[in-house]
């Protein structure tokens, strides 16, 4: 389903939440949703399934406006957070009671849950009940549940909120995967960065009710349009006076400018691990956090505060131990007077 959102605007009393939103969605994609909570994200997925009303603007199904049609009429999944699964039911009972409503014949009731179980993993645990499975488990009944019409929209509300740390890793990739096979096209909503920026074809970043950026996680990480995106997409620093550092002296042609600066473009060392060290920098380190496959690291170079990764094959820093850095890159800028956005 190729779907267009055109000027839509919804108020819930005085609060606006959505604020003359536009975009389009290829038939086939997944798109995230990603911000901060209470920036529209879920007030946009459910005024496109049909349980919110628009104030304003219209939203269009494969060139028709559907406004008006009922959730039931839509074409659509809906996937909760909280999976809204029928405690009395089984899992094929859950998975058939959409069906059931529209009056499909028994056979391919039974033909299409056993599909679904299938599909989704579920094989011998049919006859089981919601509180008989795991997490995980109740989630893919939640996923077959909204399968099983045959939408041509699927739309998920933060999906793996309620799921534990490993599974959810797990129920990613197989989301992905069954996206893929499907050729569904999905929106689903997370606040999650590493979850959109893993599953996602395209992500859009909503703030304060508005699409801030649209684009792959790549083109959002590399070329962030807004300051927001840039602080919000990724690690970084914020640097107020980015001209005292090294190799940014240009800066200082832009009066009250910030930069942000990412660790990927700051590199953290002993003397000896720089060939030149006239491009470096001194810089003592404040703090030093293990991540698992690195470190990362907090380091004040002059007034600046900036964090960067090493690898844990270097040898080991430790606080309050003066260091070289250098930095490469780019600087993306604001200018504060203005509130323009560019990159140099």
């Amino acid at each position: 389903m190729h779907v267009e959102v055109r000027g839509l605007n919804k108020k819930f009393g005085e609060f606006q939440a959505v604020r003359d939103v536009e975009f389009s969605i290829v038939k086939g994609q997944l798109i995230g949703l990603l911000g901060p909570s209470g920036g529209g994200k879920t007030s946009i997925l459910r005024m496109l399934a049909g349980l919110e009303s628009p104030d304003s603007g219209d939203i269009v199904f494969h060139g028709k406006r559907v406004n008006d049609l009922p959730p039931q009429e839509r074409g659509i999944g809906f996937v909760f957070q909280n999976y809204a699964l029928f405690k009395h039911m089984t899992v094929e009972g859950n998975i058939a009671f959409g069906l059931e409503v529209k009056k499909w014949s028994k056979e391919k009731i039974k033909a299409r849950v056993a599909e679904l179980v299938e599909l989704t993993g579920l094989k011998g645990f049919e006859k089981r009940y919601p509180h008989q499975l795991s997490g995980g488990q109740r989630q893919r009944v939640a996923f077959a549940r909204a399968l099983a019409p045959e939408p041509q929209l699927l739309l998920l509300d933060e999906p793996f909120a309620a799921i534990d740390a490993k599974i959810r890793q797990e129920l990613r990739s197989w989301l992905r995967d069954m996206i893929d096979r499907l050729g569904i096209t999905s929106i689903f909503v997370t606040h999650d960065q590493d979850e959109a920026i893993e599953v996602a074809d395209e992500i859009m970043i909503i703030n304060k009710g508005r699409v801030e950026q649209k684009g792959t996680p790549w083109e959002i990480y590399k070329n962030p349009e807004t300051p927001f995106v840039a602080g919000f997409i990724g690690e970084s620093t914020i640097v107020e006076n980015v001209a005292s550092l090294r190799g940014f002296e240009s800066a200082s042609a832009w009066p009250g400018t910030k930069a942000l600066i990412r660790p990927e473009y700051v590199e953290l060392g002993q003397p000896n691990e720089f060939p030149i060290l006239s491009a470096t920098a001194a810089g003592k380190v404040r703090h030093v956090h293990f991540r698992g496959s690195e470190w990362l690291v907090e380091v004040e170079v002059g007034e600046s505060k900036l964090v960067t990764y090493r690898s844990l094959e270097k040898e080991v820093l430790h606080r309050e131990k003066k260091f070289k850095c250098s930095f490469t890159g780019r600087i993306c800028s604001t200018t504060a007077t203005a509130g323009l956005w560019r990159t140099s």
